[in-house]
């Protein structure tokens, strides 16, 4: 570690006093992370003085809960698609050129990075890397920060109420400190007996501390190191590379000049909290509305003992008119509210991307009318997938190279020469769009020029491509080339001649076998035996 890191150690006090300082400046985001996770999954942000054996309040509608789920498992299926690269090994443009000239040279080298790919993606397959990501994408959509931590064990979410983070005006991280509670008997022997040496040894195994770490930048590097009770552990102390970290802090909406970010649910929050309220309100009034009560006229001949006691149809002496039953008769009010709650849970139900409440209902709804809606909720995280390509997968995939390098699973890659390329998310909906875009142009061509044009001015294997490209499809191997098309259709060609040439001579044997007399065939059989 750097002597310029020790010194402004030194001179900022214990990792205790800095968190605490910083504090202050994350509870604004924390205290509505807290109250956005109220109306969707109160158990997910918690307030530190509640524990785990008290229950948590029930929310009175389950949208919040349900969009919060699908959207994070939409996310999660587009950043991390099951069972397809989500990135691609580049090469950089100047030493491209040079090796476009050797085609075996060229041909290695992609054949060696594609292997590199599907090393990385294997990986991450094998590993539980989606439960933590899926975890830390709900953190993002309620809370709107989280921390990864990506080590070769696997993956820890740190949620906001354990770290505070600062950046410089353009969101680059300048310092992370972590606070995390660990059983004593967890630290190295030497800080065991220098911080509870006066402390009976059978009282520590069930003794807890504060571990506080601190990544912080330093130059062109991340320098880290782990304190307890202002005791610096001496094996914490290391650095990494800045695209090397294993901490990787996520932000949902970027705010600038904001070290952290703004919840999605917190854009959606007072359709939540209204929601909340009107289906409360519903319900209870329906609970009051459920109760039945019969009501016996004090004056009146008809006896409230002998209603109560009778069983049913049973002949008692009475009036009809002595008794009613008590209504709330509120149910003009109740349709206001109800009619609210379903304009409410349709924006709702767009914001969070439940397509099956948002197509409409109807016999003739077509599954394209269907599609186009996906497409277009899909459009509307433009934005998200735009930051989260940038903040989570490029580090993402740059941290599983470095552990699998470290680990020699992987060879080291040239620097400044491959690097890795991310082809979901934002990149996705350029190609679909691209995709849209040919498909409508192919249709109105064939629609006012017709096919023949088409076949005449369209380079269709090109299209083929484009098309495949657009949906992610790996065409090596898969679409034939103009080569093999040639190259089938001469073959095709040689052998419609070769039958040509065969059947002329068949027609030629049996024209000659027709001008020869029976009887002559007949003298050459008996001689022949």
């Amino acid at each position: 570690m750097s002597s310029e890191y020790f010194s402004s150690v030194t001179n900022t006090g214990t990792l205790a006093e800095k968190y605490r300082k910083k504090v202050t400046e994350r509870e604004l985001y924390l205290d509505r992370a807290r109250q956005c996770s109220e109306v969707t999954i109160p158990t997910l942000i918690t307030d530190d003085s509640e524990t785990t054996s008290e229950l948590f309040d029930t929310p009175y509608q389950g949208v919040g809960a349900r969009g919060v789920n699908n959207l994070a498992s939409k996310l999660l299926l587009t950043l991390l698609p099951p069972n397809a690269p989500f990135f691609r090994l580049s090469i950089d443009n100047f030493a491209l050129k040079e090796i476009e000239q050797d085609e075996n040279l060229k041909s290695q080298i992609e054949k060696g990075l594609a292997e590199v790919e599907k090393a990385v993606m294997n990986n991450i397959e094998i590993s539980n890397d989606r439960v933590s990501i899926f975890q830390a994408l709900k953190h993002l959509i309620i809370g709107g920060n989280v921390l990864l931590f990506l080590d070769k064990e696997g993956i820890r979410v740190f949620p906001l109420s354990q770290y505070v983070i600062e950046r410089d005006p353009m969101g680059h991280v300048l310092e992370i400190v972590t606070k995390e509670t660990v059983a004593y008997k967890v630290l190295p022997e030497e800080i065991q007996k220098e911080i509870y040496s006066q402390i009976n040894p059978e009282e520590n195994d069930n003794k807890t501390c504060d571990l506080y770490t601190c990544i912080k930048r330093v130059n062109k590097k991340f320098e880290v190191h782990q304190e307890v009770k202002g005791v610096i552990i001496p094996d914490s102390v290391g650095s990494y590379d800045l695209d090397k970290t294993p901490y990787i802090p996520l932000r949902m909406i970027r705010v600038d000049g904001e070290s952290y970010g703004r919840s999605f649910v917190e854009e959606m929050l007072g359709d939540l909290i209204s929601l909340e309220g009107l289906t409360k309100a519903i319900v209870e009034g329906a609970s009051a509305s459920a109760k039945t009560l019969f009501m016996v006229s004090p004056n009146g001949t008809t006896r409230a003992k002998a209603l109560a006691e009778s069983e049913n149809g049973a002949i008692i002496e009475g009036s009809a008119a002595d008794v009613s039953v008590l209504q709330v008769g509120k149910f003009p009010d109740f349709r206001v509210a109800q009619e609210t709650i379903a304009k409410i849970e349709q924006r709702l139900s767009y914001s969070f991307l439940l397509n099956a409440s948002v197509v409409r209902d109807s016999e003739r709804t077509t599954a394209e009318e269907v599609r186009m809606v996906a497409q277009e909720l899909q459009d509307s995280l433009g934005g998200i997938y735009g930051i989260l390509s940038q903040e989570f997968q490029l580090p993402f995939v740059k941290r599983k190279i470095n552990i699998l390098q470290k680990s020699k699973k992987l060879p080291p890659l040239p620097k400044g020469v491959v690097f890795p390329k991310v082809i979901t998310g934002i990149e996705a909906l350029g190609r679909s769009n691209d995709r849209n875009k040919l498909i409508q142009f192919l249709q109105t061509l064939n629609g006012v020029l017709g096919a023949e044009a088409i076949q005449q001015y369209v380079n269709v294997t090109e299209a083929i491509s484009r098309l495949a490209t657009a949906d992610g499809i790996e065409t090596d191997g898969l679409i034939r080339t103009p080569e093999e098309i040639q190259a089938e259709a001469q073959a095709q060609q040689e052998a419609a001649q070769a039958d040509q040439q065969n059947q002329a001579v068949l027609n030629a044997g049996s024209q000659i076998a027709g001008n020869i007399p029976p009887e002559a065939i007949g003298q050459a059989l008996n001689q022949n035996q």
